[in-house]
């Protein structure tokens, strides 16, 4: 899958989001946990790397299966951000 930087951008954003599991970003863009993990090392600088993996590793709400049930959604990329010309 080709993705523009509009694409890379949003991912880098859900990915960095507490909230948005990766279920979500698989969801809506077909990259999974270890597809997010090499973008986000390809993307950063080596520092926020590893700052971004201490706080998602086996944090509970970044992975659909560990959360409460009363947590079911994700956010639309369309929801948030205007794209401005």
């Amino acid at each position: 899958m080709l993705l523009t930087e509009g694409d890379i951008s949003r991912i880098i954003e859900m990915a960095w989001e507490d909230r948005t599991p990766f279920e979500a970003i698989k969801h809506q863009f077909g990259l999974g946990q270890a597809e997010v993990i090499v973008l986000m090392r390809q993307q950063l600088k080596s520092g926020a790397f590893i700052s971004w993996r201490k706080r998602t590793r086996g944090q509970q709400t970044k992975h659909a299966a560990l959360r409460s049930s009363v947590v079911n959604r994700h956010c639309s990329s369309f929801q948030h951000k205007q794209v401005r010309p």
